[in-house]
């Protein structure tokens, strides 16, 4: 699909709104349900359901294969194409589940807990159910008409709250979380294929496979050494520390990830098409870059920054002082967060560009440092104090938190040449809203020692930041910001 400069342009703009929209919406629902589940469950609770997320994730990774990146990535695919790639991740995803099955007591015996088995066979179903929505969320990604996402996955959260928040004050424990993430893939596959109205042909083609193998391959190496990145420290706190430990991680790893991974894949599902729109310009590839560059800056660092400072009142107002041990870990894996959003975005210039074996290398790369640090810090790993049972952990997270730092360098320097600007034009669209970020978080914090109640905390904070940030961004004649605010407000100017 060919489109125009404006026609490119507004549909970006479209798209990115009602990724921010989804976004918002779904991260509210996920929010409030699992306040309340926090406020029930125990920490083991969410302890067994992290230690069964480490298979499932990489099961959910291996049924897509990359096969969706490489679809958006192709400017024509074919029915037949759509239908090849539907069919192979049904296949994939009943194998998977069968093997997944068999092995759930081994599972359960890594981590020291027979609760595991029963409530791991009734989860692992989640991955079939999903598998049958890909493709269609794959189209309409592709055409840049995210609304029908944005409604499918309200409806699937508004399902699963329901389910999860009945199961869980009924006493069922971890089995309401299982349920609960049953009724989301039932409740938004549904509806998903009513939104579509995309179809399988009864027809399966090798060769249109293999021609997705290109891309496909490398992003499932890619996707491979990611979700083993994610996933890797879940499986050494549970084996070594714990599932109370583990619980408290979970839900550090859960809330710092719904900005982290909610900015990711806004950023993804709609700069990826856009990227792929001009990959043979590379004038207008090169612009592209440079106001993505900034764009990403200006959302990412103050969320992630504000977010830190915010933490202790955010906990305390949600669920009071059951899970304080998470605020640091949810605070480290913030700051290791802002490194995942950057490297995720020059990935996907990477993939607009078809370069699928740098892909990877960058990926073995990150994950040979992450790794390498996290073997430097295992031993401390179950290192507790009465005051903070998770002083091992910390310690694991700062030294993640490097290497991410690390690897982020060195796919600045990469993915700059490959787009064809150099690392300090790069550095130079971040600083900005780095620098102006750091200064705000000062008058942020004093703003917690005004008062004691959190909820009040928060609504001050949310003032001061706000202000200041809209206000700074305004003198500083942001064109970011001025464009957007533009949009928003349904004023466009012609430039």
């Amino acid at each position: 699909m060919a489109y125009e400069n404006g026609n490119l342009k507004e549909l970006t703009a479209k798209s990115l709104k009602w990724n921010v929209i989804d976004r918002v919406a779904s991260q509210v629902l996920y929010a409030i349900t699992g306040i309340i589940l926090a406020r029930v469950l125990s920490q083991e609770d969410f302890g067994l359901i992290g230690a069964i997320l480490v298979f499932q994730a990489f099961a959910q990774m291996m049924v897509d294969s990359g096969f969706s990146t490489a679809l958006i990535q192709r400017k024509s695919p074919t029915q037949t194409d759509y239908s090849t790639v539907f069919w192979f991740n049904i296949g994939v995803a009943i194998s998977l589940y069968l093997l997944l099955f068999l092995a759930a007591p081994w599972i359960a015996s890594l981590f020291h807990d027979s609760r595991i088995t029963p409530l791991s066979r009734v989860m692992f179903l989640a991955i079939i159910i999903n598998s049958t929505s890909i493709v269609q969320a794959n189209r309409l990604m592709k055409s840049m008409n995210v609304r029908p996402l944005a409604a499918a996955n309200a409806l699937g959260l508004t399902g699963s709250a329901v389910t999860g928040i009945y199961l869980a004050l009924m006493g069922y424990g971890a089995w309401a979380i299982v349920w609960q993430t049953i009724a989301n893939g039932i409740v938004k596959s549904g509806a998903l294929w009513f939104l579509s109205r995309w179809y399988p042909s009864v027809n399966f083609s090798f060769s249109a496979l293999k021609s997705f193998f290109k891309v496909g391959s490398g992003i499932l190496a890619s996707s491979f050494l990611n979700t083993l990145f994610q996933n890797i420290y879940s499986f050494f706190i549970g084996n070594m520390a714990g599932m109370a430990p583990l619980g408290y991680y979970t839900q550090a790893d859960k809330w710092s990830k719904m900005g982290i991974t909610s900015l990711s894949q806004s950023i993804t599902s709609a700069f990826l098409p856009t990227l792929s729109a001009v990959q043979d310009d590379k004038e207008r590839l090169t612009r592209t870059v440079s106001k993505m560059n900034r764009f990403t800056a200006y959302l990412t660092f103050p969320a992630m920054g504000f977010l830190m400072v915010m933490a202790t009142p955010i906990f305390h107002a949600l669920f009071g002082y059951k899970w304080d041990p998470s605020i640091i870990l949810f605070q480290l894996l913030l700051v290791r967060g802002v490194f995942t959003i950057l490297t995720g975005l020059y990935n996907n210039y990477l993939v607009s560009l078809a370069q699928s074996k740098m892909i990877v290398l960058m990926e073995f790369l990150r994950d040979g440092i992450a790794i390498a640090a996290l073997f430097i810090t295992l031993p401390i790993i179950t290192l507790r104090t009465p005051d903070n049972p998770v002083a091992g952990l910390s310690v694991m997270l700062w030294g993640q938190i490097i290497a991410s730092a690390l690897t982020w360098v060195i796919s600045l320097l990469v993915t700059a040449g490959k787009t064809g600007s150099s690392a300090f034009k790069f550095l130079y669209q971040l600083l900005p809203y780095f620098l102006l970020t750091v200064l705000i978080m000062f008058p942020e914090y004093l703003v917690s020692d005004l008062c004691t109640d959190p909820w009040i905390t928060i609504l001050l904070q949310s003032i001061v930041i706000i202000t200041l940030y809209l206000g700074v961004n305004r003198i500083l004649g942001s064109k970011i910001q001025e464009e957007l605010i533009d949009y928003l407000l349904k004023h466009k100017k012609n430039r």
